[in-house]
């Protein structure tokens, strides 16, 4: 799937954008399984274990920034997770592919809301880092609705600093204490069926979605099969060996020199990035005006 180019770059920079990986009609599908998730939000009135919900979002304008775990509710999420040519990507940079979890970020128009830097490596360090998160672009992606932006290279660099000033875990970095220039970030960009690959310690968010387009993306993280978790796997051992997608089963995890800062205390706030980032106490990317929340009727 990839030529030597891109393999290159993602070597050298930690992240690559590959065009038309999923079909047009792969990317109609998904978008109508995600209107029939958002529309469903009209009923719901707090996150629960699908839905993360905006702070603007009210019964009758539904407003949803997350759903997670999107792989376990929808079998178009599930097919898009194990999808053939996404497993070749990642053969191609690994030799082995263990699948691990997905979430669908929706930065809608108008007020999608932003990801404060930070690295995935902080949430989930194992115990080596051949681990990356392939993100289907469900839109087109351009500079003003809201595109991941990636530091290139911070991903060879250290595991920043993700706690709060009450010393728990809160998922995002703070730009003035960590020596990053974060003006470097290369934004991922691309039309519907395009797929970002960024690597497990690559810097990156992204800025509230203020154009009149949607954007979003589905995400899936995925981990060579001799990466370990650090922190143990709460399903059990035999719900992990399920998730190979590519390679042999083994009980062997490979070890690297990667830094790790473990997570923890765990973050205050519980749920997803949204909710931990809360009380991080730093804003680098603008906030859309939040509308008045209405009550159920």
């Amino acid at each position: 799937m990839l030529n030597q180019a891109q393999r290159d770059a993602y070597q050298r920079d930690g992240v690559i954008v590959v065009p038309d990986v999923f079909t047009p009609e792969e990317v109609a599908e998904l978008r109508r399984v995600t209107d029939e998730f958002v529309a469903g939000a009209a009923l719901i009135t707090a996150n629960d274990d699908i839905y993360d919900l905006e702070e603007s979002h009210t019964l009758r304008a539904p407003r949803v920034r997350r759903l997670k775990a999107p792989h376990g509710i929808h079998d178009a999420y599930f097919r898009a997770s194990r999808n053939g040519k996404v497993v070749e990507i990642l053969k191609d940079l690994w030799g082995t592919v263990r699948f691990d979890t997905g979430k669908l970020n929706m930065k809608s128009a108008g007020y999608g809301a932003p990801v404060e830097w930070h690295q995935d490596w902080a949430f989930y360090p194992h115990t080596n880092d051949d681990l990356a998160a392939v993100g289907i672009m469900l839109d087109d992606v351009d500079m003003e609705n809201g595109p991941m932006m990636v530091v290139p290279g911070s991903h060879k660099g250290p595991t920043f600093d993700h706690h709060g000033p009450d010393g728990r875990f809160c998922g995002a970095m703070d730009p003035e204490r960590c020596d990053i220039d974060l003006t470097k970030a290369l934004p991922c960009v691309g039309k519907a069926g395009s797929v970002t690959v960024h690597h497990v310690r690559a810097v990156h968010g992204s800025a509230t979605n203020f154009s009149g387009r949607e954007r979003r993306f589905l995400l899936f993280q995925y981990r060579a099969a001799d990466a370990w978790p650090l922190l143990g796997f709460k399903d059990g051992f035999e719900k992990f060996q399920s998730l190979l997608l590519s390679g042999e089963a083994s009980v062997v995890a490979r070890l690297s020199a990667a830094p790790v800062r473990m997570p923890l205390p765990p973050a205050a706030h519980q749920g997803s990035i949204y909710e931990n980032q809360r009380a991080s106490g730093r804003r680098y990317f603008e906030t859309a005006s939040a509308a008045p929340r209405i009550a159920a009727e």
